[in-house]
Parts: structure tokens; C-alpha cells; sequence
């Protein structure tokens, strides 16, 4: 496999693409267990039907380990949101369309939202009252089982030259409540300091899933508390806001 086609950066990991196939490495000080998990995701992503890049193979590259799947062609909905304004409107409800297909798939191994959520409140630095008020509020919700993809947003959904949709990234995907994905979706808008989207996704997602607005609201403080385990330190101040179940109340 070649590494000489950089075309993606983040946070611990470069992705490459060597002819059809994508080479996610992650750094060398990169939790295994984490690859593992992501890799075993994808797979269980895969088996639902869902349009995915498939993976082939998990492998060592150079001391670092990596995750290789399909490389699929095609610009994300973020890039054809910016290059054309005039139809982001019109992206935004293909958007959430994709989300809800995603939410109507089961893979009943999966790990479980809530189970997941609740040990992160556990290991922030929260204030005990706060976390007792947040696990109370997560222990109440009802328990569902379906396909959350857990980072959705524009940049993690590729649109084919054929317009196909692809939905990258499984690395956070989980089976739970549907209105917790949307509220994660809602703060990364609100994240990228883009509200008048936050406002639009979250009325087109309630409108079209028939789910009261006032029920996504109640995810919220415990998304952010969830992300703010990991979140970047300069989101960290606004996910606490959103966290105070005090203050959003």
C-alpha cells in the first residue's frame, strides 16, 4: 500500500487513498482497542444494508495501525453545501433523510448508547450534583434500539458523480435513541458556530420523524456532557453550558 495521496488530516489519524482502496492511520499512540472497535462498527454497519465503505482489512503500517476500506468517489455534503449556497437548503433535507434512514436499520451488536453515555458522564469532571441530575435524566429516557451513527454531520456523507450517498465514519455509532443522534447533529452545527442550520436541521429532523421538539431538547445536556469528555478544548466551554442541566432548564 502507498502512502504518497494525503487527502485528509484530523485529530490523531491521516487518511490516504491509494487507488480504490482509503488507508485510515492512526497515530502510534492511538488506543488499539479504539481501531479494533471502529473497524468492527463498519462491519456491523455493513451488514445492515446501509451504503458504507467496506472494510478489507485492519493491518500495521509502519508501527501504526490502520483501517483500509473502500475508497468512494464523490465530494461530501459539506463541500457541495459551500459551493453552492443557493441549495443548501436543499442538501440539509437530503441530510436528514439519510439520517432517518440510518435510524430505521437494527445491528443488535452494536454497543449500547445509553451504557456509553452513562460511563462518560462518570469520567468527566463534572460536579457530582450535575452528573447525578444527568444519569437520573439518561436512566428516564426511553430505551430504544436503533442505529445511531453518533457523528452526523455534512462532512461525513459523500454524494457519488451517480448521486449516491455514502455515510463515512462509524467510529462512534451505537443502538439507541434516535432523538440523542439528532441532538448530537444539532450541537455540532451549533459547535461550528453555524445556528441558523442548527435551527433548520433540528425542525426539519422533528418534522419528519413526527419527534416533538421538546423530546430531542432533553438529549441535549447529556450529548454535551457526553462530548465534552473528549471534545476539543475550545468547544469545551460551550458543551459545559449545554451540560448544566440547571441552566438549560
Amino acid at each position: 500500500m502507498k502512502l504518497d495521496n494525503e487527502i485528509a488530516t484530523r485529530s490523531n489519524k491521516k487518511i490516504y487513498r491509494d487507488g480504490d482502496a482509503c488507508i485510515k492511520v492512526f497515530d502510534a499512540d492511538y488506543s488499539k482497542s479504539d481501531i479494533l472497535n471502529e473497524a468492527l462498527n463498519q462491519a456491523r454497519i455493513e451488514e445492515t444494508g446501509l451504503k458504507i465503505p467496506k472494510v478489507r482489512e485492519v493491518t500495521v503500517i509502519d508501527g501504526k495501525w490502520a483501517i483500509v476500506s473502500d475508497y468512494i468517489e464523490g465530494k461530501t455534503l459539506q463541500q457541495l453545501m459551500e459551493e453552492n449556497p443557493s441549495k443548501k437548503d436543499e442538501y440539509l433535507d437530503r441530510f436528514v433523510d439519510i439520517q432517518l434512514s440510518i435510524h430505521e436499520k437494527r445491528s443488535p451488536l452494536l454497543n449500547s448508547l445509553k451504557d456509553k453515555m452513562n460511563r462518560k458522564i462518570s469520567s468527566g469532571d463534572l460536579d457530582a450534583t450535575t452528573r447525578y441530575e444527568l444519569h437520573t435524566r439518561l436512566e428516564g429516557m426511553p430505551k430504544h434500539v436503533k442505529v445511531c451513527h453518533g457523528d452526523f454531520n455534512p462532512s461525513n456523507v459523500i454524494i457519488t458523480p451517480d448521486d449516491e450517498a455514502y455515510v463515512i465514519d462509524w467510529a462512534h455509532a451505537t443502538q439507541g435513541n434516535a432523538a440523542a443522534d439528532a441532538a448530537r447533529t444539532f450541537l455540532l452545527f451549533s459547535l461550528a458556530g453555524d445556528n441558523a442550520t442548527a435551527e433548520k436541521y433540528m425542525s426539519l429532523f422533528c418534522r419528519k420523524s413526527d419527534t416533538a421538539r421538546q423530546y430531542v431538547d432533553k438529549w441535549l445536556p447529556i450529548v454535551a456532557a457526553s462530548q465534552s469528555v473528549k471534545g476539543k478544548p475550545e468547544e469545551r466551554e460551550m458543551l459545559m453550558k449545554w451540560a448544566s442541566v440547571v441552566e438549560f432548564e
